[in-house]
């Protein structure tokens, strides 16, 4: 089983900075994608940032003040977000395609705030 725990959400006023790390845990072989989504209150989950197949890709609403980072050899991927505005605003969950000894799989965090005040 894997398990993917993410850390580093929390309050910041606006044009303030956080940073959100996301480890994976358990029977892992590989992990081909890890991925940020986010969820405000009342819209659909959707895509913030992720590294697909080696690729970066990126919610246009994010991009140029958000960036994903991961470290392979600890499982792990970061989120370094600034100038974050009121609307990015929800839940932030990691996202991972890992292999272990029955395939590959899909995973998700618990997820964790993000509030950004005005």
């Amino acid at each position: 089983q894997v398990q993917l725990v993410e850390s580093g959400g929390g309050l910041v006023q606006a044009g303030g900075s956080l940073r959100l790390s996301c480890a994976a845990s358990g029977s892992i072989s590989r992990i081909y994608t890890m991925a940020w989504y986010r969820q405000a209150p009342g819209k659909q989950r959707e895509l913030a940032a992720g590294i697909f197949s080696g690729a970066n890709r990126s919610a246009d609403s994010v991009r140029d003040r958000f960036t994903i980072s991961r470290d392979n050899s600890k499982n792990s991927m970061s989120l370094q977000m600034n100038s974050l505005k009121p609307e990015d605003t929800g839940v932030y969950y990691c996202y991972a395609v890992v292999v272990s000894g029955s395939g590959p799989r899909a995973a998700w965090g618990q997820g964790i705030q993000v509030t950004v005040s005005s």
